[in-house]
C-alpha cells in the first residue's frame, strides 16, 4: 500500500527570477498549450495521417489576492514592457512535491514570457483576487505524479 500526497505549498512559482507568493484559495495556478501538439486528418479511404503544430506558444495564468506583494512586481513588468517593449521574462512551475522518489518533478518552462494585461481590480468588504495571464512563447510541460510513500516493511 502507498500513500499519495500534494502539497500545495511545494508549488513553485518564478517570474524573472522572482518567486511568487500571496496566492488566492482555490485554483492559484493553471497552466496550458494554446494549440494541440499535433493535427488529425482521416482521408476518404480511412487512411489517417497527422501533422505536427510545432506551436510550443501557451498561458500561465496565476490568482493573487490582492495583499499579495507581487501583485506590484507583475504590475512594474506590465508598465515596463508597455513603455519600452522589454518586458519580457522567464517563468517556471514546479510541483516539488510530485515523484519526489523518482527524482521527476512536474515542470513548465517558458524563457519568453510577458504579461499579457495589467489585472483587473475590484475593491469591496473582502479581499478580492487579481488574476494576471502570461503569454509565453516557448512554454515547455512536464506533469509527474505525486509521491508515493511506502512505510518501511515491518
Amino acid at each position: 500500500m502507498s500513500v499519495r500526497t500534494y502539497n500545495p505549498g511545494a508549488v513553485i512559482l518564478t517570474i524573472g527570477g522572482t518567486p511568487v507568493s500571496g496566492y488566492a484559495d482555490g485554483t492559484f495556478i493553471r497552466v496550458e498549450r494554446k494549440n494541440d501538439s499535433f493535427t488529425m486528418v482521416s482521408g476518404a479511404d480511412g487512411v489517417v495521417s497527422r501533422s505536427k503544430t510545432n506551436d510550443f506558444s501557451g498561458t500561465i495564468t496565476l490568482t493573487l489576492a490582492q495583499t499579495s506583494p507581487l501583485n506590484a512586481v507583475l504590475s512594474a513588468f506590465a508598465a515596463a514592457d508597455e513603455l519600452t517593449n522589454k518586458g519580457i521574462f522567464p517563468v517556471s512551475c514546479m510541483d516539488s512535491s510530485s515523484s519526489m522518489i523518482k527524482g521527476q518533478y512536474s515542470l513548465h518552462f517558458s524563457a519568453y514570457g510577458w504579461i499579457r494585461k495589467p489585472a483587473s481590480a475590484e475593491y469591496g468588504k473582502d479581499i478580492s483576487n487579481r488574476e494576471w495571464v502570461i503569454d509565453c512563447a516557448d512554454l515547455m510541460m512536464f506533469a509527474a505524479g505525486n509521491a508515493d510513500f511506502a512505510p518501511a516493511p515491518v
